[in-house]
Protein backbone atom coordinates (compact mmCIF):
# COMPACT_ATOMS: atom_id res chain seq x y z
CA UNK A 1 0.00 0.00 0.00
CA UNK A 2 1.34 3.13 -1.28
CA UNK A 3 1.98 6.17 1.59
CA UNK A 4 1.28 9.98 1.24
CA UNK A 5 4.74 11.55 1.79
CA UNK A 6 4.78 15.29 3.14
CA UNK A 7 7.82 17.79 2.89
CA UNK A 8 9.65 17.42 6.31
CA UNK A 9 8.98 20.90 8.50
CA UNK A 10 11.50 23.01 9.10
CA UNK A 11 11.31 22.71 13.19
CA UNK A 12 10.85 19.05 13.86
CA UNK A 13 8.35 18.27 16.80
CA UNK A 14 8.32 16.12 19.72
CA UNK A 15 5.16 14.22 19.27
CA UNK A 16 1.92 13.83 18.18
CA UNK A 17 -0.65 13.49 21.16
CA UNK A 18 0.87 10.02 22.73
CA UNK A 19 3.11 9.26 19.59
CA UNK A 20 6.86 10.89 20.41
CA UNK A 21 9.66 11.03 18.03
CA UNK A 22 12.03 13.64 16.51
CA UNK A 23 13.02 10.92 13.42
CA UNK A 24 12.34 12.45 10.06
CA UNK A 25 9.89 9.36 9.35
CA UNK A 26 7.94 9.72 13.08
CA UNK A 27 7.97 14.02 11.43
CA UNK A 28 5.92 12.43 8.14
CA UNK A 29 3.70 10.49 10.30
CA UNK A 30 2.76 13.04 12.72
CA UNK A 31 2.11 15.69 9.36
CA UNK A 32 0.19 12.37 7.78
CA UNK A 33 -2.26 12.63 11.64
CA UNK A 34 -2.30 16.14 11.19
CA UNK A 35 -3.72 16.21 7.71
CA UNK A 36 -5.86 13.05 8.36
CA UNK A 37 -7.42 13.92 11.83
CA UNK A 38 -9.88 16.43 11.18
CA UNK A 39 -11.74 14.82 8.11
CA UNK A 40 -13.78 12.25 8.02
CA UNK A 41 -11.83 9.44 6.18
CA UNK A 42 -11.40 6.26 6.99
CA UNK A 43 -7.17 5.31 7.57
CA UNK A 44 -5.50 1.93 7.59
CA UNK A 45 -2.51 2.18 9.58
CA UNK A 46 0.37 -0.13 8.48
CA UNK A 47 3.41 -1.58 10.86
CA UNK A 48 5.46 -4.26 13.00
CA UNK A 49 4.09 -5.34 16.25
CA UNK A 50 4.76 -2.68 18.80
CA UNK A 51 5.36 0.14 16.42
CA UNK A 52 2.52 2.40 17.61
CA UNK A 53 -0.51 1.84 16.04
CA UNK A 54 -3.15 2.25 18.23
CA UNK A 55 -1.50 5.38 19.78
CA UNK A 56 -1.50 6.93 16.28
CA UNK A 57 -5.36 5.78 15.89
CA UNK A 58 -5.43 7.60 19.28
CA UNK A 59 -4.11 11.16 18.23
CA UNK A 60 -6.30 10.56 14.79
CA UNK A 61 -9.23 10.32 17.04
CA UNK A 62 -7.96 13.76 19.44
CA UNK A 63 -7.38 15.77 16.33
CA UNK A 64 -10.85 14.79 14.46
CA UNK A 65 -14.16 16.77 15.64
CA UNK A 66 -15.30 13.56 16.88
CA UNK A 67 -12.30 13.73 19.93
CA UNK A 68 -15.78 14.26 22.32
CA UNK A 69 -16.69 11.19 21.79
CA UNK A 70 -15.49 7.74 22.23
CA UNK A 71 -12.26 6.07 21.24
CA UNK A 72 -12.76 1.91 21.15
CA UNK A 73 -10.06 -0.56 19.79
CA UNK A 74 -10.87 -3.85 19.41
CA UNK A 75 -8.65 -6.85 18.18
CA UNK A 76 -9.79 -8.71 15.30
CA UNK A 77 -7.48 -11.26 16.13
CA UNK A 78 -7.58 -12.05 19.33
CA UNK A 79 -11.31 -12.86 19.15
CA UNK A 80 -13.07 -16.47 18.62
CA UNK A 81 -14.41 -16.69 15.01
CA UNK A 82 -17.27 -17.45 16.58
CA UNK A 83 -17.75 -15.05 18.95
CA UNK A 84 -16.49 -11.62 16.48
CA UNK A 85 -20.04 -10.94 15.33
CA UNK A 86 -21.50 -10.30 18.60
CA UNK A 87 -18.28 -8.44 19.61
CA UNK A 88 -18.77 -6.45 17.05
CA UNK A 89 -22.38 -5.72 16.44
CA UNK A 90 -24.02 -6.74 19.99
CA UNK A 91 -26.49 -9.50 20.97
CA UNK A 92 -30.07 -10.10 22.02
CA UNK A 93 -30.65 -11.66 25.33
CA UNK A 94 -31.27 -15.44 24.44
CA UNK A 95 -29.71 -15.21 21.26
CA UNK A 96 -27.62 -18.10 22.16
CA UNK A 97 -26.27 -20.03 24.95
CA UNK A 98 -24.72 -17.72 27.63
CA UNK A 99 -26.33 -14.53 26.23
CA UNK A 100 -27.87 -14.15 29.74
CA UNK A 101 -28.81 -10.07 28.81
CA UNK A 102 -28.52 -7.86 25.78
CA UNK A 103 -25.11 -6.43 24.96
CA UNK A 104 -23.65 -3.42 22.82
CA UNK A 105 -21.43 -4.11 20.65
CA UNK A 106 -18.57 -1.89 19.18
CA UNK A 107 -20.22 -0.47 16.68
CA UNK A 108 -23.23 0.82 19.22
CA UNK A 109 -20.60 1.75 22.19
CA UNK A 110 -18.45 3.88 19.71
CA UNK A 111 -21.68 5.52 18.35
CA UNK A 112 -20.56 9.18 17.43
CA UNK A 113 -16.74 8.60 18.56
CA UNK A 114 -14.20 6.08 16.66
CA UNK A 115 -13.55 2.82 16.52
CA UNK A 116 -9.99 1.01 15.72
CA UNK A 117 -10.35 -2.62 13.84
CA UNK A 118 -6.91 -4.03 14.85
CA UNK A 119 -5.31 -6.93 13.00
CA UNK A 120 -8.20 -6.46 10.70
CA UNK A 121 -6.28 -8.93 8.74
CA UNK A 122 -6.87 -11.65 11.33
CA UNK A 123 -10.73 -11.13 10.42
CA UNK A 124 -12.80 -14.27 9.15
CA UNK A 125 -14.17 -13.42 5.25
CA UNK A 126 -17.94 -14.36 5.95
CA UNK A 127 -17.64 -11.60 8.71
CA UNK A 128 -15.38 -9.15 6.13
CA UNK A 129 -18.28 -9.26 4.17
CA UNK A 130 -20.59 -8.12 6.85
CA UNK A 131 -18.44 -5.49 8.25
CA UNK A 132 -18.08 -4.26 4.61
CA UNK A 133 -21.72 -3.66 3.99
CA UNK A 134 -22.03 -1.61 7.65
CA UNK A 135 -19.26 0.42 6.47
CA UNK A 136 -21.15 1.30 3.68
CA UNK A 137 -24.62 1.63 4.99
CA UNK A 138 -23.53 2.54 8.74
CA UNK A 139 -26.73 0.18 9.68
CA UNK A 140 -26.23 -3.18 11.49
CA UNK A 141 -28.26 -5.57 13.29
CA UNK A 142 -27.83 -7.15 16.88
CA UNK A 143 -27.16 -10.74 16.73
CA UNK A 144 -31.03 -12.30 17.53
CA UNK A 145 -32.66 -9.22 16.26
CA UNK A 146 -34.70 -8.39 13.79
CA UNK A 147 -34.60 -4.26 14.59
CA UNK A 148 -31.60 -2.91 12.12
CA UNK A 149 -29.82 0.05 14.12
CA UNK A 150 -27.56 2.70 12.86
CA UNK A 151 -23.67 3.81 13.58
CA UNK A 152 -22.24 6.80 13.04
CA UNK A 153 -18.59 5.79 13.72
CA UNK A 154 -15.14 6.80 11.87
CA UNK A 155 -13.22 3.65 11.71
CA UNK A 156 -9.74 3.07 11.89
CA UNK A 157 -7.64 0.08 10.70
CA UNK A 158 -4.85 -1.50 11.02
CA UNK A 159 -2.25 -4.39 10.38
CA UNK A 160 1.15 -5.44 10.86
CA UNK A 161 1.03 -7.20 7.74
CA UNK A 162 1.25 -5.86 4.12
CA UNK A 163 -2.32 -5.36 3.13
CA UNK A 164 -1.73 -6.05 -0.46
CA UNK A 165 0.20 -9.15 -0.05
CA UNK A 166 -3.16 -10.09 2.26
CA UNK A 167 -5.17 -9.45 -0.36
CA UNK A 168 -3.10 -11.97 -2.80
CA UNK A 169 -3.34 -14.53 -0.38
CA UNK A 170 -7.09 -14.41 0.40
CA UNK A 171 -6.97 -13.35 4.28
CA UNK A 172 -8.63 -9.62 3.39
CA UNK A 173 -11.56 -8.79 0.89
CA UNK A 174 -9.79 -6.56 -2.09
CA UNK A 175 -12.81 -4.38 -2.05
CA UNK A 176 -12.36 -4.30 2.23
CA UNK A 177 -9.17 -3.08 1.68
CA UNK A 178 -10.20 -0.34 -0.52
CA UNK A 179 -13.09 0.86 1.82
CA UNK A 180 -10.47 1.08 4.97
CA UNK A 181 -7.50 2.41 3.05
CA UNK A 182 -8.49 6.17 1.59
CA UNK A 183 -5.47 7.14 3.59
CA UNK A 184 -2.90 4.69 4.73
CA UNK A 185 -0.71 5.56 7.19
CA UNK A 186 2.83 3.40 7.84
CA UNK A 187 4.20 3.66 10.85
CA UNK A 188 8.69 2.93 10.66
CA UNK A 189 9.98 0.24 13.24
CA UNK A 190 12.02 1.56 16.29
CA UNK A 191 15.37 0.48 14.66
CA UNK A 192 14.72 3.20 11.36
CA UNK A 193 14.31 5.73 13.62
CA UNK A 194 17.37 6.85 14.63
CA UNK A 195 17.71 8.52 18.03
CA UNK A 196 14.08 8.51 18.78
CA UNK A 197 15.40 5.25 21.15
CA UNK A 198 17.15 7.50 23.37
CA UNK A 199 14.28 9.85 23.35
CA UNK A 200 11.50 7.23 24.14
CA UNK A 201 13.62 5.35 26.67
CA UNK A 202 14.63 8.70 28.78
CA UNK A 203 10.49 9.23 28.39
CA UNK A 204 9.43 5.90 29.89
CA UNK A 205 12.17 6.66 32.64
CA UNK A 206 11.21 10.08 33.48
CA UNK A 207 7.28 8.85 34.05
CA UNK A 208 8.46 5.29 36.17
CA UNK A 209 10.70 7.80 38.81
CA UNK A 210 8.25 10.38 38.92
CA UNK A 211 5.26 7.64 39.72
CA UNK A 212 7.75 6.07 42.54
CA UNK A 213 9.07 9.63 43.29
CA UNK A 214 13.12 8.33 42.80
CA UNK A 215 16.00 9.46 40.03
CA UNK A 216 17.16 6.62 38.75
CA UNK A 217 19.39 6.58 35.40
CA UNK A 218 20.27 4.51 32.79
CA UNK A 219 24.42 3.71 32.50
CA UNK A 220 26.42 5.06 30.36
CA UNK A 221 26.81 1.64 29.11
CA UNK A 222 22.97 1.13 28.71
CA UNK A 223 22.92 4.18 26.52
CA UNK A 224 24.92 2.30 24.36
CA UNK A 225 22.84 -0.83 24.41
CA UNK A 226 20.15 1.65 23.53
CA UNK A 227 21.67 2.14 19.95
CA UNK A 228 23.28 -1.52 19.28
CA UNK A 229 19.85 -3.52 19.89
CA UNK A 230 17.64 -3.55 17.12
CA UNK A 231 14.37 -4.08 19.51
CA UNK A 232 12.38 -6.33 17.55
CA UNK A 233 9.77 -5.91 19.32
CA UNK A 234 9.62 -2.24 18.74
CA UNK A 235 8.51 0.14 21.19
CA UNK A 236 6.94 -2.05 23.27
CA UNK A 237 9.31 -4.22 23.68
CA UNK A 238 11.70 -0.88 24.63
CA UNK A 239 9.02 0.15 27.53
CA UNK A 240 8.91 -3.49 29.07
CA UNK A 241 12.61 -3.50 28.84
CA UNK A 242 12.85 -0.49 30.68
CA UNK A 243 10.57 -0.80 33.43
CA UNK A 244 11.88 -4.40 33.64
CA UNK A 245 15.16 -2.62 34.55
CA UNK A 246 14.23 -0.30 36.75
CA UNK A 247 12.34 -2.88 38.71
CA UNK A 248 15.16 -4.52 39.28
CA UNK A 249 17.77 -2.02 39.73
CA UNK A 250 18.56 0.63 42.06
CA UNK A 251 19.74 3.93 40.77
CA UNK A 252 21.89 2.72 37.76
CA UNK A 253 20.25 0.78 35.36
CA UNK A 254 21.86 -1.91 33.00
CA UNK A 255 19.81 -3.03 29.72
CA UNK A 256 21.87 -5.05 28.42
CA UNK A 257 21.25 -8.60 31.12
CA UNK A 258 17.80 -7.99 30.50
CA UNK A 259 18.05 -8.20 27.02
CA UNK A 260 19.88 -11.05 26.69
CA UNK A 261 17.50 -13.04 29.64
CA UNK A 262 14.69 -12.61 27.09
CA UNK A 263 16.45 -14.43 24.43
CA UNK A 264 16.68 -11.48 22.46
CA UNK A 265 19.16 -11.09 19.33
CA UNK A 266 20.20 -8.19 17.06
CA UNK A 267 19.35 -8.96 13.71
CA UNK A 268 21.92 -9.14 11.05
CA UNK A 269 23.21 -6.88 8.06
CA UNK A 270 20.42 -8.71 5.85
CA UNK A 271 17.71 -7.78 8.76
CA UNK A 272 16.49 -11.22 9.94
CA UNK A 273 17.25 -12.74 13.09
CA UNK A 274 18.55 -15.88 14.82
CA UNK A 275 14.52 -17.20 15.42
CA UNK A 276 14.28 -16.70 11.84
CA UNK A 277 16.62 -18.92 10.59
CA UNK A 278 16.58 -22.81 10.93
CA UNK A 279 19.56 -25.15 10.31
CA UNK A 280 18.92 -28.65 8.80
CA UNK A 281 21.65 -31.14 8.95
CA UNK A 282 22.85 -32.57 5.29
CA UNK A 283 20.94 -36.04 5.21
CA UNK A 284 18.17 -35.33 7.48
CA UNK A 285 15.01 -37.25 6.83
CA UNK A 286 12.24 -34.99 4.94
CA UNK A 287 9.58 -35.88 7.38
CA UNK A 288 11.98 -34.34 10.42
CA UNK A 289 12.57 -32.05 8.27
CA UNK A 290 9.40 -30.79 8.14
CA UNK A 291 8.12 -31.07 11.47
CA UNK A 292 11.65 -28.89 12.42
CA UNK A 293 10.27 -26.06 10.24
CA UNK A 294 6.84 -26.34 11.28
CA UNK A 295 7.56 -26.04 14.70
CA UNK A 296 10.08 -23.34 14.45
CA UNK A 297 7.61 -21.18 12.55
CA UNK A 298 5.16 -22.10 15.18
CA UNK A 299 7.27 -20.81 18.37
CA UNK A 300 8.48 -17.82 16.32
CA UNK A 301 4.98 -16.97 15.71
CA UNK A 302 4.43 -17.50 19.44
CA UNK A 303 1.59 -20.41 18.80
CA UNK A 304 -0.40 -18.42 16.20
CA UNK A 305 -1.33 -21.71 14.27
CA UNK A 306 -3.21 -18.69 11.42
CA UNK A 307 -0.18 -16.98 11.00
CA UNK A 308 1.90 -20.10 11.12
CA UNK A 309 0.11 -21.60 8.23
CA UNK A 310 0.19 -18.41 6.12
CA UNK A 311 4.18 -18.14 6.64
CA UNK A 312 4.28 -21.87 5.22
CA UNK A 313 2.16 -21.55 2.70
CA UNK A 314 -0.60 -23.98 3.48
CA UNK A 315 -4.02 -24.27 5.09
CA UNK A 316 -5.19 -23.99 8.81
CA UNK A 317 -6.71 -27.39 8.73
CA UNK A 318 -3.37 -28.76 6.94
CA UNK A 319 -1.35 -27.23 9.81
CA UNK A 320 -4.12 -28.52 12.50
CA UNK A 321 -3.34 -32.12 10.99
CA UNK A 322 0.53 -32.37 11.04
CA UNK A 323 0.49 -31.09 14.16
CA UNK A 324 -1.92 -33.85 15.60
CA UNK A 325 -0.13 -36.23 13.44
CA UNK A 326 3.02 -35.46 15.22
CA UNK A 327 1.05 -35.88 18.48
CA UNK A 328 -0.04 -39.32 17.82
CA UNK A 329 3.69 -40.43 16.82
CA UNK A 330 4.67 -39.47 19.93
CA UNK A 331 2.40 -41.32 22.28
CA UNK A 332 2.55 -44.15 20.10
CA UNK A 333 6.58 -44.20 20.71
CA UNK A 334 6.12 -43.60 24.80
Amino acid sequence: MSVVSLHQESSPRAAAGPLLGLSVAMQDVFRLIDRVGPTEASVLLTGESGSGKELAAQSIHDRSLRRGGPFLAINCGAIPAGLIEAELFGYEKGSFTGAVRAHAGVFERADGGTLLLDEITEMPLDMQTRLLRVLETRKFYRVGANVELSTDVRVIAASNRCPLQAVQSGQLREDLLYRLAVFPIELPPLRSRGNDVELLAGHFLDELNAQADTHKQLTAHSRMTLKQHTWPGNVRELRNCIERAFILGDQALELAPLIQSQGYSNRTAAGTDDRERLEIRVGSRIHDMERSLIEATLDYFQGNKRRAADALGCSLKTLYNKLNGYSQSQCASS
